[in-house]
């Protein structure tokens, strides 16, 4: 009896995490595209993926901004939309962003930084709201742009993704982060449809000011 009932929860944990995984994967599987297949789109918005000690950017971060970078030298955007967690002062992610972006010889003036980003729902809804968004394309490793798509699209930004993959990553590290985003992907629906949170606001930046007069 207590092994079925332990049997029946581990059933329905299982599915708990992994439907949500298969139905975002579903979803934004025509919205994928190669670096170099991806149409064009005048802005693309690069997600955080934390730093070291140091205030560096971790590799799977790096690849995120490069991969963007790429698109904006041939020429698939105008600008890049660094979004990621400043909530500490010794922990700037979208400042961390921006250096090695300039580094890579992008012009200061078409960096816009989002320093409240502290989780993908979170740049989702600001940047349409915020920052006045409604489409652009989305920068991260293949693992989070389901997610990423998904959550964009619903909370109204027409949004495609561009793998960040650049790069093999410790198998180790595979693990955890599927398995994290397993959890995630649950909490996002549940967000999404559900609880519908409100981030962190506040004056209108828009990306593009003209257009939103």
């Amino acid at each position: 009896m207590i092994f079925g009932l332990f049997f029946l929860l581990l059933v329905t944990l299982l599915v708990a995490v992994t439907v949500p995984r298969m139905l975002t994967r579903e979803y934004a599987g025509s919205r994928l595209y190669e670096p170099e297949n991806a149409p064009t789109g005048r802005v693309a918005i690069v997600f955080g993926a934390g730093l070291y000690r140091n205030g560096a950017p971790t590799p799977v971060l790096r690849d995120r901004v490069a991969t963007a970078a790429d698109l904006y030298h041939s020429g698939k955007v105008e600008k890049l939309l660094m979004s990621g967690d400043n909530s500490t002062p010794g922990h700037n992610e979208p400042g961390a962003m921006r250096d090695y972006a300039l580094g890579l010889g992008l012009p200061d003036e078409d960096i816009i930084l989002d320093y409240a980003g502290r989780r993908t729902y979170d740049t989702c809804y600001r940047a349409r709201e915020i920052f006045n968004l409604d489409s652009a394309i989305l920068v991260t490793q293949a693992f989070h742009l389901p997610r990423a798509v998904y959550t964009c699209n619903t909370l109204g930004v027409s949004a495609i993704g561009v793998p960040a993959d650049l790069r093999q990553y410790r198998r180790s590290s595979q693990t955890f982060w599927n398995l994290r985003e397993s959890v995630a992907t649950v909490v996002a629906l549940w967000e999404i449809h559900v609880s519908q949170p409100q981030p962190i606001l506040g004056k209108p930046e828009p990306i593009f000011p003209q257009e939103a007069q």
